[in-house]
């Protein structure tokens, strides 16, 4: 019986040598793409940001503003021809847990109507609707709404 090598999948905190392929992956993925620059500001700021790699290639990246007792993901993504392998899940899981390690007692999200997919995964981890931003997310031909998720820790 011959063994098969698994890909090799690893977690670990975004570089600014990373932003080159953060930028590519954000620009392959959304109509209305974040700059690099928006990026290196994150960095800059402190945000706990981090990377999936798959066998030492960056296939994903996640963004997390935390303070007072909140978490907000501010940016989630898994390369087009990586999705539905459950790469989004094990990032959004990282997420959270480095959320809940740096203090907060629930996370925040805001994802687009037109992205039932990543809607899907959300409700399957716990996170629930508890408003709309209207307006908020640029879209062709005008604007489109933000449904807002939120996943509560129970207390400990």
């Amino acid at each position: 019986m011959v063994a098969v090598a698994r890909p090799a999948l690893e977690m670990r905190a975004m570089r600014r040598e990373d932003l080159p392929r953060v930028s590519e992956l954000e620009n392959t993925s959304y109509d209305f793409p974040w700059s690099m620059g928006i990026f290196g500001d994150c960095l800059k700021a402190g945000h706990p940001s981090w990377v999936l790699c798959l066998d030492g290639h960056v296939i994903g990246y996640g963004i997390l503003s935390v303070g007072a007792g909140e978490a907000h993901i501010l940016n989630v993504c898994i390369a087009p021809e990586q999705r539905g392998q459950g790469f989004g899940r094990h990032l959004m899981k990282r997420l959270v847990d480095i959320a809940r390690w740096n203090g907060a007692e629930r996370v925040f999200l805001e994802v687009r109507p037109s992205n039932p997919n990543a809607q899907q995964l959300y409700v399957s981890m716990g996170f629930h609707e508890i408003g709309r931003r209207p307006r908020y997310y640029p879209a062709h031909g005008g604007r489109e709404d933000a449904i807002v998720m939120v996943l509560e820790f129970p207390p400990a």
